[in-house]
């Protein structure tokens, strides 16, 4: 079987697997209901919430629109945090359902600088909400949320953070960290296929949605909760990705949250580790590098698509290129959820005999 060594979707348990090989049932019926409310306990507590949580059959992006519509106006001035193409991605939400972004971009690979947060605040005391990622896939980068969100909180300000490939996998406390709408999907840390995405709803959140017009229909989160009431989702679910984040979340609880990000802290640090001991150089200021994804900088004559070509073919390991300006200045490693420390090893050793035969010359 093939390593698949990406941001996601991540490789599932054979447990989780198995579970979407149940024949479907009545989504309105009483069976799923209950499997729906033990699904939303189990994540309020990996989520360590006391908020509203729902499930939605989305993507990641379908989520970020979600968070959007539900809370702002079009005119409403939003501040837009960005260190990547996701945190971009969600300013272009913002901006194309009619807000006033103002767009505060820090430098691919860097973190988000907390005083430059707090200015831009002061400059304009009429923003209504901030925009922010806490885990940059395209970049490695993770944002120091718990200081960022304190600033945005000392202007009491709407947050809404997109947690998609952070929450499950590193420390991420939602209500102790004030996060308003916290978005993430089944396919990242979860250990689930695609077709779920998550997200939490604070009581500053429900506030906002009930001036905020944005045309919203699908992704009501009103419907989510009358639904939710009676145990349904308000359009038909993605059943079988249900069942499947059910047994997947049960794994996680019986793992223990506290052990699932300790563990990820170790596998970031192997994978940092591993990559810089072969001569590589790391995209992502230190600092702030991911524990779910490790971003590697392209030097040294390396052709990153012959490599990636050659371990896929000679190794049966994935990884993933860079994105949009960065496609052919990295290369990235996926290492969240169902992962370890081995398998990060297996990844390392393939790296030191595929790099020369990809034109890598060591470092300089």
């Amino acid at each position: 079987m093939a390593q698949l060594r990406i941001p996601g979707p991540t490789p599932c348990p054979d447990e989780v697997l198995q579970a979407m090989t149940k024949q479907m049932i009545n989504h309105r019926g009483e069976g799923f209901g209950q499997i729906l409310h033990g699904v939303i306990a189990n994540l309020k507590e990996l989520f360590q919430t006391k908020n509203d949580v729902f499930l939605l059959t989305a993507s990641g992006t379908g989520v970020m629109e979600a968070a959007i519509v539900n809370t702002l106006s079009p005119g409403d001035r939003v501040l837009a945090v960005s260190v990547g193409v996701f945190g971009e991605r969600f300013a272009t939400i913002a901006r194309e359902f009619g807000a006033e972004v103002t767009a505060l971009k820090f430098e691919w690979g860097k973190a988000a600088d907390p005083d430059a947060i707090r200015q831009a605040l002061h400059a304009d005391p009429k923003i209504k909400a901030v925009l922010l990622t806490h885990n940059e896939t395209s970049t490695g980068v993770t944002n120091d949320l718990a200081t960022l969100s304190s600033i945005v909180k000392e202007f009491d300000k709407l947050l809404l953070v997109d947690t998609i490939s952070s929450l499950g996998s590193i420390k991420l406390p939602l209500d102790d960290w004030h996060c308003d709408v916290a978005i993430t999907g089944s396919q990242k840390g979860w250990m689930a296929p695609p077709g779920l995405a998550m997200v939490s709803v604070s009581e500053k959140a429900w506030q906002a949605h009930q001036s905020a017009k944005m045309p919203r229909f699908y992704w009501d989160f009103a419907k989510l909760r009358s639904y939710l009431e009676k145990g349904q989702t308000p359009f038909t679910p993605a059943i079988s990705t249900v069942f499947a984040l059910s047994v997947s979340l049960e794994m996680m609880l019986r793992e223990g949250l506290a052990n699932i990000i300790a563990r990820h802290t170790r596998v970031g640090q192997t994978a940092r580790d591993g990559v810089k001991s072969l001569g590589l150089s790391l995209f992502a200021d230190e600092s702030h590098a991911s524990n779910t994804v490790t971003a590697i900088a392209i030097s040294n004559g390396l052709d990153a698509s012959k490599l990636r070509r050659i371990l896929r073919e000679e190794h049966q390991i994935i990884l993933s290129g860079g994105q949009q300006s960065l496609a052919d200045k990295i290369f990235r490693i996926g290492h969240l959820g169902w992962i370890t420390e081995a398998d990060i090893a297996e990844v390392v050793g393939a790296l030191k005999v595929a790099l020369p035969q990809a034109g890598f010359r060591g470092a300089s």
